[in-house]
């Protein structure tokens, strides 16, 4: 039988032969794959959201249709123009010419909630970028993280990409995976899914662009459109049944707003849940002993869940809404749950909203995304001190942490959420997250230190303030 090693060596192996070829490739030979890429992705994407939905009975189909479509229309726009080979920028004054290079094969997970998109999303970034892409597929959507990655190599191999440069791990054993997470040839992990799967990703000494969990919080002000605030925030919410990692979890508004605002969530589908009603749903959507939101939740009808914590709902509810008692380990409701499941928390003042916001984002959503729905300048301003890659104001938090819907946020599936979560960078990662710059440097000499005699940085006498005067008097 084929020990980790020797399968890691192998994948890898092939990853590597293809990017010593991929890396002698011209821009047009580049867009032509990328082309290519999209153009099967976009026809393929109403089988594969057929495939995704019956695999992970997850979400709604019609949804992952529109994930598949946005995972390759909009990717494909965003980044069809940038130029990915040889010389990126110049700098004539400066002396400096930027040139892009791939940075080589990368290991891509793919999570179980948004597997076919994903796949379509990581495959044209790297395409884009010269860089052979492996795929890890999460053991609950591995058929159709599979046909997908399949129909895109085929496309991108018959638009002149090197053999291999799209693979899928064929192996459900999680040590192959980490075995090529350590591989030595391996440039990059490009971590999507849990957070274990990214601190281990994280752990295995090869550079990683990795995500952090979300729990997003999203204040209404006095100030906002409250009809649209309802509409943005039931359809968000519900959208593939909260699957996407920036979803609202947690509706923070004073009390005269929430009066005002429940008869609006109602008309779009929501049931407010009795005090009862929300003790039940807890612990059916989290587990405390783990800490963590129970997997048969995550994507499910609101009915269902409904069903499953012992109560029944009509027909036409597709979002439960409950009030927990409070934020932390004692409130299951006040963590990520991944569902059309929305905690509420009416407060009597707007900075106990702040303070509750706040407070929402620590409890595992640090960096990742707020939501602000306030036509009143100062509140925004309140708001884009707290500790959040993306604060998005007045639109949906699914839609708009994504991108290229609501903002002009890159379109991304990988959401970076800076230090506080153990990531990189805050950014949606996108092609010049793939890249190596490498800079020709041309002589430019400095006048000022040139002109600043020797002996005067060996003068005592002389201070911080009084250089500054010299060096400048050479500008």
């Amino acid at each position: 039988m084929e020990t980790p090693e020797q399968y890691a060596d192998a994948i890898v192996g092939r990853a590597w032969a293809a990017a010593e070829q991929f890396r002698q490739f011209d821009q047009p030979r580049v867009d032509a794959i990328v082309k290519a890429v999209y153009t099967a992705a976009y026809a393929a994407r109403l089988d594969l959201a057929r495939l995704a939905f019956d695999e992970t009975r997850m979400g709604v189909y019609e949804h992952k249709v529109i994930k598949n479509a946005w995972a390759s229309v909009l990717v494909y726009e965003d980044i069809r123009s940038r130029r990915t080979v040889g010389v990126v920028a110049q700098d004539p004054a400066a002396g400096v010419t930027e040139i892009a290079q791939p940075k080589g094969p990368i290991l891509a997970t793919i999570p179980v909630t948004n597997p076919t998109s994903t796949t379509i999303f990581k495959a044209l970034i790297c395409m884009k970028t010269r860089n052979p892409v492996i795929f890890s597929p999460h053991r609950g959507a591995r058929k159709c993280i599979k046909e997908t990655a399949r129909i895109l190599a085929d496309a991108a191999t018959a638009a002149g990409a090197p053999c291999d440069s799209i693979q899928c791990v064929t192996h459900a054993q999680s040590g192959h995976v980490e075995r090529i997470m350590r591989h030595p040839k391996l440039a990059m992990i490009l971590a999507t899914g849990t957070s274990s799967i990214v601190r281990v990703a994280e752990a295995s000494g090869t550079p990683t662009l990795g995500v952090g969990p979300g729990n997003v919080p999203v204040y209404v002000h006095v100030s906002a459109d409250l009809a649209g605030a309802a509409r943005a925030i039931a359809h968000s919410k519900t959208f593939d049944n909260g699957t996407i990692c920036a979803s609202e979890q947690a509706l923070v508004v004073e009390r005269a707003v929430g009066d005002r605002l429940r008869p609006l969530l109602e008309a779009r589908g929501a049931c407010f849940c009795t005090p009862g009603e929300m003790r039940a749903l807890g612990p059916v959507c989290w587990d405390s002993e783990q800490q963590r939101m129970r997997a048969d939740v995550v994507g499910q009808p609101a009915a269902v869940i409904a069903a499953r914590a012992g109560f029944s709902v009509a027909e036409k509810v597709r979002l439960l809404i409950a009030q927990p008692d409070g934020i932390g380990s004692d409130h299951p409701l006040s963590h990520e749950i991944l569902a059309p499941v929305l905690a509420q928390y009416v407060c009597e003042t707007y900075d106990d909203a702040l303070a509750a916001c706040e407070a929402v984002t620590r409890r595992g959503g640090v960096g990742h995304t707020v939501g602000v729905y306030a036509n009143d300048e100062r509140v925004v301003a309140d708001f884009a001190k707290m500790n959040a890659a993306r604060i998005l104001v007045n639109q949906p938090s699914t839609e708009g942490a994504i991108g290229g819907l609501f903002n002009s946020l890159r379109p991304s599936l990988t959401l970076a959420c800076g230090t506080g979560a153990g990531n990189l960078n805050t950014d949606n990662i996108s092609t010049e997250h793939l890249l190596n710059i490498h800079r020709v440097a041309r002589l430019r000499p400095n006048a000022r230190w040139m002109g600043t005699p020797r002996e005067t940085w060996l003068d005592p006498s002389i201070g911080a303030d009084e250089i500054l005067e010299i060096y400048n008097r050479n500008y």
